[in-house]
């Protein structure tokens, strides 16, 4: 009726919902790794400035405990990347009780298919690579993927996004992941082992290797060789527990470096552009002279050039140094792939 009075609804502000980190950051630890300083390094860097790791070595050498102890030094997610991430998961049926808090850890299984680890199907569903948006995607046995899929991560470790094109239209999903690739030396696993004899035929060898095509192993920023490890430090422990304290402190301060330098949260060394590169990160005359006469030595692509200034980057954010020095140059050459 026109004479009677509206009732006035009033609205009352609930504070933000606070989110603390789940138990799940200290499943996996540094300390459970013994020997290895080279890879846990590497690792440290990787987690520091979001670069994709590339793991090679013998079986049982600690890849796969690498993978997921650089998963939990990942800083905790932000509120606005926690409800990212859940309603990701959400959407693919995958949340199983508590939200997550942590960045994701997947690790699908060399046998799954093209579209389980990279999406699609008829009505287009996320896959294993949007599954670990903001979290780390760990393909063990790498080279043993099916070639399409292999392939098909170009777009994602470029553009940090996933294209499904279908007849009804084209959905974009979000695959802003830090990827750990992890593979033996050979098919037998034994190639360059101390002791153990490598029976690969020269042939065999050959076609393990080409199945990682040279663009793949120029988007992966880092390499690093896992040897095998002496039965004496098996029983090492460092029993304080501070490696794995000590390495979340140093990746945090080192992506609160990175958000002040390029004023944006959650952007780190790892999503910049050449121009932004250029821009954000100098380096003086000295310096890129020696980084050119390596590249030059090295046979660096540019984009491979590009990526160890990225990885210099973080390794000087980690030393909490304002430029990039020469030390910081040939740290990072140090992980490019070796070429036989």
């Amino acid at each position: 009726m026109r004479g009677e009075k509206k009732e006035k609804i009033e609205l009352t502000k609930v504070p933000q919902t606070k989110v603390t980190p789940s138990a799940a950051e200290t499943q996996f630890s540094l300390e459970d790794i013994r020997g290895q300083e080279s890879a846990k390094r590497a690792a440290i860097i990787a987690a520091a400035g979001g670069h994709n790791l590339g793991l090679s070595g013998p079986p049982g050498t600690g890849k796969t405990m690498l993978a997921r102890a650089l998963a939990s030094i990942l800083p905790p997610l932000s509120f606005d990347e926690l409800l990212e991430v859940n309603g990701i998961h959400s959407v693919a049926g995958t949340l199983r009780g508590e939200l997550l808090t942590m960045p994701p850890m997947r690790a699908p299984h060399h046998t799954s298919s093209y579209v389980s680890i990279v999406g699609g199907g008829a009505n287009p569903r996320p896959g294993e690579a949007t599954l670990a948006h903001r979290g780390v995607l760990f393909l063990d046995e790498f080279p043993e993927f099916d070639r399409r899929v292999i392939e098909a991560l170009r777009q994602p470790l470029e553009d940090r996004v996933i294209s499904i094109s279908r007849a009804k239209g084209t959905a974009l999903f979000p695959a802003r992941f830090t990827l750990v690739a992890a593979m033996n030396p050979c098919p037998c696993g034994n190639y360059g082992h101390p002791e153990l004899t490598c029976t690969c035929s020269p042939v065999s060898l050959e076609r393990y290797r080409r199945k990682i095509s040279g663009p793949i192993a120029d988007r992966i920023d880092m390499w690093s060789v896992m040897g095998p490890v002496e039965l004496g430090e098996l029983g090492k422990r460092n029993k304080e527990g501070t490696e794995t304290k000590a390495a979340r402190e140093k990746v945090l301060k080192a992506r609160v470096r990175q958000e002040l330098r390029f004023n944006q949260a959650g952007k780190t060394n790892s999503d910049l552009s050449p121009r932004e590169l250029d821009e954000l990160v100098p380096i003086s005359p000295a310096v890129r002279a020696t980084l050119e006469k390596a590249g030059e030595r090295l046979a660096l692509s540019p984009r491979a050039f590009h990526r160890v200034i990225k990885v210099a980057r973080t390794i000087a954010d980690l030393d909490d140094a304002d430029e990039i020095s020469e030390s910081h140059i040939l740290e990072a050459l140090q992980y490019r792939e070796k070429k036989n």
